[in-house]
């Protein structure tokens, strides 16, 4: 069964967030790009396709592509096999990583050195001594490139927080004897033009908060969660807000759900009656999978329209 699209307010300001150390860093990057041999694209598991740069297929035309899936522990066992057989179709294998504890990031690790071997091959065959793999790797903000880095490494050595915006400058990490990692910062596209990605960027905390309104974006990620109910593989209930929150999120009269009236009456009971307070708090405990495994995009016919 679709999904119908989420939808910011009538009020709602546009999403839009390219501050001037991106736009530095995507001019950088595309410079980079002709001195690595692989790219390692890293995209949020709650949202595969809104984290995809609509550019990078230009940028990287020639290289081997990797795309990681990180914070697999965020969406349902379902979600993944769904999206395993949506990329399969595409001829793109997926490697889904949580970056925090390390699931999946030596399977990652692994395909990297593989297309290292074979380019050694080819350069064996032109009379040319074998080299590291050089691997880019980019993704959105927030998407947990940093994080991935440090737990393919071992050990610290690239700053990671739990906020947009960490990395600043391209650096290189030599990973062994096999791979050379270039960890880019973030990049957006110059406008988020379609402001239903921009939307689910902001749910994911994928952009800073500069760029969005936190209670219209939580009061579109009510209903959200209402509409994803209808796909099981989505892991959504609005069951969730009245066992967690102690509020039920009715219907309205027109059979859309009361986002307004629920955020109310939860501010009512939980933030003395503040509705921003009550917003950032629904917003972090979705961020921090306090409301469970949810993914927030499904592939093929549960594909958001």
């Amino acid at each position: 069964m679709p999904v119908p699209a989420p939808q910011l307010s009538d009020n709602a300001p546009a999403i839009q967030w390219y501050p001037g150390h991106i736009a530095k860093a995507e001019k950088a990057l595309r410079e980079a790009l002709a001195k690595v041999d692989l790219v390692i694209e890293v995209r949020d598991a709650r949202i595969p396709l809104a984290t995809g740069h609509p550019r990078l297929q230009r940028w990287m035309t020639g290289k081997h592509h990797l795309l990681a899936l990180n914070r697999r522990d965020m969406v349902p066992a379902a979600a993944r096999e769904a999206w395993d057989g949506w990329f399969r179709e595409r001829g793109q294998p997926v490697w889904w990583c949580d970056a925090k504890v390390g699931t999946g990031v030596k399977q990652l690790q692994q395909a990297a050195i593989r297309a290292g071997d074979a380019l050694n091959a080819r350069r064996r065959e032109r009379g040319m001594r074998p080299r590291p793999v050089r691997a880019l790797m980019l993704g959105f903000p927030n998407v947990g490139k940093s994080a991935l880095i440090n737990r393919l490494v071992r050990q610290k050595v690239v700053e990671s927080a739990r906020r947009a915006g960490v990395t600043r400058s391209l650096r290189w990490v030599r990973l062994g004897q096999e791979l050379d990692l270039l960890d880019a910062p973030g990049v957006l596209p110059p406008r988020l033009d379609d402001q239903q990605a921009g939307l689910l960027l902001a749910l994911c905390d994928d952009i800073g908060q500069a760029a969005y309104d936190s209670e219209a974006v939580a009061l579109a990620f009510l209903a959200l969660l209402s509409r994803l109910e209808a796909s099981p593989e989505s892991g959504a209930s609005v069951g969730l807000l009245e066992q967690r929150y102690g509020n039920p999120l009715d219907d309205l009269p027109t059979g859309e759900p009361d986002s307004e009236g629920w955020l109310a009456a939860a501010a009512a009971r939980h933030t003395s009656g503040d509705t921003l307070r009550m917003a950032t708090k629904l917003l972090d405990d979705f961020r921090c999978s306090r409301l469970g495994a949810i993914a927030l995009e499904l592939p093929g016919p549960l594909l958001a329209a």
